[in-house]
């Protein structure tokens, strides 16, 4: 099994869902495929990956954009109209990371 470290460009495995990724929550059907990068090493079974846009599922896609719209909008109604004068465009219109936290065994090197 390789070591991963930050930075390294890695695709999730596709593979069957087993009972023990039931159990733990490790593996879903919805993750094999993706393409992202490694972000932390937890260790050589915790694997965080930042997930490109570009890879997720129409479905997935569609919640992770909801999910971000509604983040915006909580985050807009805890702040005074003074408070978001000050910030910026770009700060106003922030997008959240997909991250996933991955087994490491569950993933495979890429070209970068």
């Amino acid at each position: 099994m390789p070591t991963w470290k930050e930075g390294d460009r890695v695709r999730v495995v596709t593979r069957a869902v087993t009972e023990e990724d039931r159990k733990k929550n490790r593996y879903f059907a919805h993750m094999g495929g993706l393409l992202g990068t490694v972000q932390n090493v937890y260790g050589p079974g915790e694997v965080a990956i930042k997930v490109d846009s570009a890879s997720l599922s129409k479905i997935s896609a569609d919640v992770h954009r909801t999910a971000v719209e509604r983040m915006r909008e909580k985050f807009l109604g805890s702040i005074s109209e003074e408070q978001k004068k000050q910030l910026t465009a770009e700060e106003l219109n922030f997008n959240a990371h997909y991250v996933l936290l991955v087994q490491g065994s569950d993933l495979e090197m890429i070209a970068k």
